[in-house]
């Protein structure tokens, strides 16, 4: 998901440096007429348990429209974000469509959630946590970032640029991404709740979600906390509904597009990740194309944001 973070981040800080663009409302639908590739880890995932996507596509759908009480938590967190529910809806479907099967009863995740506040875990290598590591010089230059978002953007940028895969005073660090080095105790790749959130995502909208929703600020240091907020339904959708808000705010002030009418993009960014960087890129590459005499080129979504454009009146009717 962040292979390309570095070329990423390096246009976000060149686009974020620029004046604002006049806002493009992109039109709801998919852009590419056939589903974007399946990647094969959520084939093998799925293949692994005896399902099938189709599958794991009704039951989160019906798990949304027979249970009223989720669907006014859904609101609930979509109301107070600004954005319109059917965004998290897009989410839900599309991380339990092709990532995880959603569990049958909401009450399940409560319990989990209690189970990990008492978790001895913690988010480090090798003995390192990652509160002492980002101390260290090299992440100087982060100290005075405006947001959470921005904090763990940066640093992650750091972690691609100077230690990933490098051997930094004697010492030698994986070729991997931040959150799975960092924020993956049980194993690499994991994420979790009703959101299928990961860690690092969750604390980058930390600041956010108690401006909003009144929430105590997580901390790296307290590790079964974080996993706690992101396993209750309740805080989950929180922390969903900003990171959507996060998107959708950044496509309009990075790159000049609107996508708030589109639940298949605001997904697939949800899927992907980095949504400020992404936008910055796509900013880019439209400063070329208005360059070259070429008509700029609209957010596309992926398999998963596709699936869910795709079954829109289905979710919609879902949601009622």
């Amino acid at each position: 998901m962040l292979r390309s973070f570095s070329r990423l981040a390096l246009v976000f800080c060149l686009a974020v440096a620029s004046p604002a663009l006049a806002a493009t409302t992109v039109p709801p639908g998919n852009r590419n007429e056939a589903q974007p590739a399946v990647p094969y880890g959520s084939m093998k995932r799925t293949g692994d348990t005896r399902g099938t996507f189709q599958a794991k596509y009704e039951k989160i759908r019906d798990l949304i429209a027979r249970n009223g009480e989720l669907k006014g938590k859904i609101r609930k967190a979509a109301s107070a974000y600004g954005i319109d529910p059917i965004h998290i809806v897009g989410a839900l479907v599309g991380e339990h469509t092709y990532n995880v099967d959603a569990l049958d009863r909401l009450q399940t995740y409560y319990v989990k959630a209690m189970s990990y506040m008492t978790s001895k875990v913690e988010f480090a290598y090798e003995g390192e946590e990652v509160a002492d590591f980002v101390k260290r010089p090299e992440f100087r230059n982060c100290g005075g970032e405006g947001s959470d978002e921005a904090l763990w953007t940066c640093r992650e940028g750091v972690w691609n640029a100077e230690f990933r895969g490098r051997r930094v005073g004697g010492r030698s660090f994986p070729d991997k991404r931040f959150g799975v080095v960092f924020f993956q105790p049980f194993y690499a790749g994991q994420t979790f709740g009703l959101g299928q959130l990961n860690p690092l995502t969750a604390l980058s909208v930390s600041d956010v979600v108690h401006k909003v929703s009144g929430l105590p600020e997580l901390d790296p240091r307290d590790a079964g906390e974080v996993y706690a907020a992101i396993m209750d339904p309740d805080k989950s959708l929180a922390y969903m509904a900003a990171v959507i808000r996060s998107s959708v705010d950044s496509y309009k002030r990075v790159a000049g597009f609107d996508i708030s009418n589109n639940p298949g993009l605001t997904a697939t960014l949800y899927n992907v990740g980095n949504p400020s960087a992404r936008a910055a890129a796509l900013a880019a590459e439209n400063k070329r194309r208005a360059a070259a005499g070429q008509a700029p080129k609209l957010p596309e979504e992926n398999y998963y944001g596709w699936l869910v454009n795709d079954k829109l009146d289905e979710l919609k009717a879902a949601l009622r």
